[in-house]
């Protein structure tokens, strides 16, 4: 194809766009995407996972007893709260003496003056149970199956009874907002079954018509109180879910049971549709306030899909869903000099459960497949503009006392929520975090003013729907960490040289990264050696030994912190550039400062040293990697700018190990990537793919369960975006200035393969092949609407000078050779 050829792509698919893009190539995509199982769930980490964003739902797929347990992702506990200490100055300016005294240990017992009020809760919304006939207790064990198909987001199961083979799909439409279940026999005629509501939350039933049950009820006013039918004059947010029935016209019939259950008989199929709304308005209303009707809301909803057929709710759901999914694909296969995997592994019959199990032992790169897509469906499934951000547990939760709440934590985890937004394609899935960005400030800005007499806002280290934004209740060593805010604004950033969205740098990024700055110029004191510091400080849920031997977490400037001031007073200088901003008083204050904050030191044992003094550290294989957040996912440590510095990192991460809960493990992946390791980055995603028995977890071990849901355990969901990050990251990195193409890849267990659609920094579209371990085929081409991208494009040792024009895609081969462009349009 010549240089002036063109490509006229009429809303190209992801199979079109592939086979374009690699037309010579030995790849396929056409390896199922798909969380099997052979029997019913055992555990609710066996159940599989649907939603759109606001509603979820997980699918046990029982047989005479089926169980769909709800979420919907307003359902907390408590109302808005306020957020400031008045006495809080007087104990600052008291740890504050007693830090620069030296008295650390004493310094961490005052700062519990500092701490607040607990966070609120996330609650569940409830359960669709089915009772099916007694026949279905004798079904054909040998003919069940359980499937998640990542492909279409839709999970399947069928099973035979007598001869009958019956068949249930489950989907969440975000389109539609609707959780839609159809049920089918073979033989007309044969479908009978009970189907009701239910909750653990104080609630109530009633029919609606002859066809729809509507469940209403609230959520505890107060956190986790000792029972929750206790109030008789509910302030908390209520809800309201509806389940709508619709059976064939041929066959059938619907019965009403006890005023609270239907019941069908003799149909061909039935078609479940479950709607829910809350009275939630907003974080500053309280629900007592509200004017939202959660029934009448749900009831609108219903009247609006009712009339659509089962096929128009599925098409509009295909589309919605396979827009975000399909814009990138990933095969690995190993090298052909290493063993090849069992065919027992390509065996659509094998279980997850199974390949999960003998990974360990095969490594077969099609789990690693699948599980990087996982974590790509569960963040569309889980975070849409609009919705609420995803939380510790996604939208998926069973308990009215989740663990930590399942709420946001800002010092690690709701981040790597999102980490894979931006590199993997989902840049939409981000929008919630920003508009929690947003409602945070508000609250920060009280805060800050209240408590620690700055300006701007902060945010500490686990918020809830009501955007607190004070010091947690808890331990000093994890509550008082005022730079969660900070850290949130990083992602700002990314997101615009991702996207290069001028609008929303201008409207929405620079104004929220200008009241972080201020904050941080406000939090900064004079230090020692002319520095500016941070007092009081501490590195994330880690304590130290102070020089008198006693056991700390409160002293000043701990890496973290200063790491993450710089990363934001860099953004702000780069964001002002592009906005035509260098002029203005907090950017010079920003430029002064950015000089005087306290250098990242190295150890004594050639680490990274964690803290401003190398202090002795009680736990050495400490989870939390926050002394490394300058490498990843911070940009301010890099193997060209700070060589020593990568060196000490390495020491680093040698000395934490190789152990602990999820998170950590895929926070070591990505450092490793960063540094160019394939090797320790994939020992970190083989660590992470260990089978978890629920009735045998060991906390803090990592690993993944059965349905692909990762551990901490318990089940956290932050590992599963982050271990999409990663391996990304193995393939793919880059800045505004360089892109890194297979810069930590497996060249033996994935030595063969193809990814299509990752980003990278500037807009830019990336296309890779690879074989035997070496760069086969590389297409560049720009996604965003700028004219012209220059940079540098780098594999192992070779780096070329790089300009893409918007419209045109570039062909490079294994040499970094330009071998091919040519134009397209999308019409």
């Amino acid at each position: 194809m010549g240089d002036e050829d063109w490509i006229i792509v009429r809303k190209p698919t992801v199979a079109a766009l592939w086979n374009s893009c690699f037309m010579d190539s030995q790849c396929s995509i056409s390896r199922p995407l798909k969380v099997i199982f052979n029997e019913p769930a055992n555990y609710w980490t066996d159940a599989l996972p649907v939603g759109n964003g606001r509603l979820g739902a997980m699918i046990w797929g029982g047989v005479a007893s089926e169980l769909i347990q709800l979420n919907e992702d307003t359902l907390w506990t408590g109302v808005p709260g306020d957020y400031t200490n008045p006495n809080a100055p007087n104990a600052l300016s008291e740890v504050r003496k007693l830090v620069d005294s030296g008295k650390y240990a004493e310094a961490t017992a005052a700062a519990a003056e500092l701490v607040g009020n607990p966070a609120d809760v996330y609650q569940l919304l409830g359960d669709i149970k089915l009772e099916f006939d007694d026949s279905h207790l004798n079904y054909t064990k040998e003919t069940y199956q359980r499937e998640l198909d990542l492909d279409n987001a839709t999970v399947r199961i069928k099973y035979n009874v007598d001869g009958i083979e019956f068949t249930r799909d489950h989907f969440a439409s975000n389109p539609d907002q609707v959780v839609v279940t159809k049920i089918s026999g073979s033989k007309p005629g044969s479908l009978s079954f009970n189907v009701y509501l239910d909750s653990k939350l104080d609630h109530h039933c009633k029919m609606n018509g002859k066809s729809q049950i509507i469940m209403e009820g609230h959520c505890p006013e107060k956190r986790i109180p000792a029972q929750v039918y206790a109030d008789d004059n509910p302030k908390g947010i209520q809800f309201s879910a509806i389940l709508d029935l619709q059976i064939s016209e041929a066959n059938g019939m619907i019965h009403i049971l006890n005023d609270s259950k239907l019941r069908v008989e003799g149909s061909d199929w039935a078609i479940l549709l479950l709607v829910a709304s809350s009275s939630f308005d907003g974080p500053f209303t309280k629900p007592s306030d509200s004017k939202k009707d959660p029934t009448s809301d749900s009831l609108s909803v219903l009247k609006s899909i009712r009339s659509l057929s089962y096929v128009d709710l599925y098409a509009h759901h295909l589309d919605d869903y396979q827009n975000l999914f399909h814009r990138v694909a990933l095969q690995l296969s190993k090298s052909s000099r290493s063993i090849s995997c069992p065919k027992q592994n390509q065996d659509s019959s094998v279980s997850t459960a199974e390949r999960i199990k003998s990974f360990q032992i095969d490594e077969d790169p099609y789990l690693v497949e699948l599980l990087f897509q996982f974590g790509r469906y569960l963040l569309i499934s889980s975070s849409r503009p609009g919705t609420q951000v995803a939380n510790l547990q996604g939208i998926w939760n069973k308990d009215l006392q989740p663990k930590w709440d399942s709420a946001p934590h800002l010092n690690i985890n709701l981040e790597m929520n999102y980490w894979p937004s931006l590199p993997c394609n989902l840049s939409e899935c981000q929008e919630p975090l920003f508009d929690f960005l947003s409602f945070l400030s508000v609250n920060g800005h009280k805060t800050a003013k209240v408590n620690y007499e700055a300006s701007g806002w902060v945010v500490h280290h686990k918020s809830d729907i009501w955007a607190k934004s004070s010091a947690d209740a808890g331990n000093v060593d994890w509550a008082l960490w005022p730079m969660g805010g900070a850290w949130l604004c990083v992602h700002l950033w990314e997101h615009y040289i991702y996207t290069m969205d001028i609008d929303f740098l201008k409207d929405k990024a620079y104004p929220l990264l200008e009241g972080c700055g201020v904050f941080l110029l406000d939090w900064l004191i004079e230090g020692q050696g002319g520095y500016l510091e941070t007092n009081p400080s501490t590195s994330p849920e880690h304590d130290f030994i102070a020089p008198d031997g006693n056991h700390a977490s409160v002293s000043y400037s701990s890496t973290m912190d200063m790491a993450i001031i710089k990363e934001v007073f860099s953004v702000i200088l780069l964001a002002a550039e592009v906005l035509d901003k260098n002029d203005d008083a907090l950017v010079k204050r920003v430029y002064t400062a950015q000089s005087r904050l306290y250098p990242t030191k190295v150890a004594q044992d050639g680490s990274i040293m964690e803290w401003a003094q190398d202090f002795q550290d009680p736990d050495v294989h400490h989870r939390h990697l926050s002394h490394l957040f300058g490498l990843f996912p911070g940009h301010t440590l890099t193997i060209e700018s700070t060589p020593d510095l990568c060196k000490a990192a390495v020491n680093t991460l040698h000395k934490r190990g190789e152990e602990g809960p999820g998170w950590s493990t895929m926070w070591k992946a990505a450092l490793w990537a960063r540094l160019g390791n394939s090797e320790h980055s994939y020992r970190m995603v083989k660590h992470l793919i260990n089978f978890v028995d629920p009735e045998h977890e060991e906390a803090f071990k990592g690993g993944i369960y059965s349905n692909l849901f990762a551990a901490h355990p318990p089940f956290q969901i932050d590992a599963n975006f982050g271990f999409t990050a990663a391996v990304a990251e193995m393939l793919v990195q880059s800045t505004m200035e360089d892109l890194y193409l297979l810069p930590a890849l497996p060249r033996e267990k994935w030595g063969n393969g193809c990814v299509f659609g990752l980003m990278a920094a500037g807009g830019v579209r990336v296309n890779i092949r690879w074989e035997e371990g070496n760069l086969h085929q590389v297409r560049l081409w720009l996604k965003s609407q700028n004219s012209l991208k220059r940079f540098r494009l780098h594999y192992r040792e070779t780096m070329v000078p790089a300009n893409l024009s918007c419209g045109r895609m570039y062909t490079y081969n294994g040499q970094l050779d330009c071998v091919n462009t040519c134009s397209f349009l999308y019409d």
